[in-house]
């Protein structure tokens, strides 16, 4: 359908209540939402036909600078994070202002296509000339009208290990990056890791921006700069505005030492990325069996009411060569490897991708209400249980009052003794 903007949405499925709604719009804002009455069709309304409206799906972790450079120059053969590492280091050198632009910029439609409005993407700072940065502003920019961007200044190679790694970092955010980063565990020994966090901190009140930290990455269970993180955070009353992404290494933790640290946690108030794709795909690689899944505690955070979401954080790049930037997979994903198969964690798991990344992106104006803005998708299923399940496509996003993807659901017959359509529905 054309990208008209809409007065109405009839027939419409709501998160955890019963029956059919309809949803009027004025001026891009949702202005009420009413039992379904009967309405004949018109050109400004969009009929659901029972589809589960949600609000947009986020992506609170990913690499758009490295998406889409998966077997250039060669591919990851060994699949592990450290060859990653070298197989980036040769396509760095080939990168350009055009080059991420365009690479970004195609897996952002990718991400709007699957109903992905929001997006913080980590960008590689460790580079004199911050070309990656350059290029992902412009791109922020020029895709705002259909998806928000946060930029996090991501010192990949260390704040204090990397030449001028500090002052690359504050430069970054004077061009704009929105979010500090961090590294701390790729430091060169634990005390240039905690004065990282320091230095990282600092810079996040300096600027005013917030603090996003790719935090012990690793199987060894003596990583524990999370507890930095979460003590500057409430040392410095920044808890929701503080992001600790991955924490893998928590996986291994002793479970005297994990009690102790969630109460740091809970007091500090920051928020948690988990990335079941990549964790699952990248950690255990020196371990010989059993070997662990190594993602961190997210059925844990949750049962203690510590925010924590789900990210994809590779596409198609060297170190996860998968990927349509679907948040449906990185979910189905997330609950098979955290243990959360119970029909009630399986239905509001769909919360892991939206409004728990909502709070940890500090978003405001999002939610299905009247006064918000009329941003949202529309899923052809009865409940998050059933959307999982069947992974479905996202049938419309609506932005502003506008459809800005549609796609059109399956259609699948069998032709057996006689044809039949299958919907895989019971």
């Amino acid at each position: 359908m054309q990208a008209a903007n809409l007065k109405w949405i009839h027939h419409v499925r709501l998160p955890w209540r019963e029956g059919l709604w309809q949803i009027e719009i004025h001026d891009g804002k949702i202005a009420r939402i009413s039992p379904q009455t009967q309405h004949p069709p018109a050109a400004d309304a969009l009929d659901a036909e029972g589809g589960l409206a949600f609000p947009p799906f986020i992506e609170p972790h990913i690499h758009l600078d490295t998406t889409q450079t998966a077997g250039e120059p060669a591919w990851n053969e060994s699949g592990t994070l450290f060859e990653g590492i070298e197989r980036w280091a040769e396509r760095k050198a080939l990168l350009s202002h055009e080059d991420v632009k365009q690479r970004a910029t195609q897996t952002l439609k990718w991400q709007i296509a699957n109903g992905i409005q929001h997006v913080r993407t980590h960008i590689d700072v460790s580079d004199p000339t911050l070309t990656a940065l350059k290029a992902m502003l412009e791109v922020k920019a020029e895709m705002a009208p259909w998806v928000d961007i946060q930029l996090v200044a991501f010192p990949q190679e260390g704040i204090l290990s990397y030449p001028d790694g500090e002052a690359l970092l504050e430069e970054a955010l004077k061009l704009g990056a929105d979010v500090v980063g961090a590294i701390p565990h790729f430091e060169f020994t634990r005390e240039y890791g905690v004065e990282s966090l320091h230095k990282t901190f600092a810079l996040a009140q300096k600027y005013q921006r917030m603090v996003d930290v790719h935090c012990d990455e690793i199987d060894d269970e003596q990583s524990r700069f999370v507890e930095t993180v979460a003590a500057l955070a409430l040392r410095e009353k920044m808890g929701e505005r503080v992001t600790a992404s991955h924490t893998t290494a928590m996986h291994s933790y002793n479970g005297a030492y994990t009690s102790r640290l969630f109460r740091l946690l809970k007091l500090s108030g920051i928020n948690f990325v988990a990335n079941p794709l990549v964790n699952i795909h990248l950690q255990g690689r020196f371990d010989t069996y059993p070997k662990r899944r190594g993602i961190t505690r997210v059925k844990e955070m949750l049962e203690a009411d510590i925010n924590v979401c789900f990210g994809h954080d590779d596409v198609f790049d060297p170190w996860y060569p998968l990927g349509t930037a679907n948040m449906l997979q990185v979910l189905h994903m997330g609950l098979h490897v955290c243990q959360l198969m119970g029909y009630g964690q399986i239905d509001a798991g769909i919360n892991l991708i939206t409004h728990n990344s909502a709070r940890t992106l500090q978003l405001g104006d999002y939610g299905i209400q009247a006064g918000n803005t009329a941003n949202l998708i529309i899923l052809p299923a009865e409940n998050g249980f059933d959307a999982l399940r069947r992974q479905v496509s996202v049938r419309y996003s609506i932005r502003q009052g506008r459809v800005i993807a549609e796609t059109k659901p399956a259609d699948t017959t069998l032709y057996l003794q006689e044809s039949e359509k299958v919907d895989f529905k019971r």
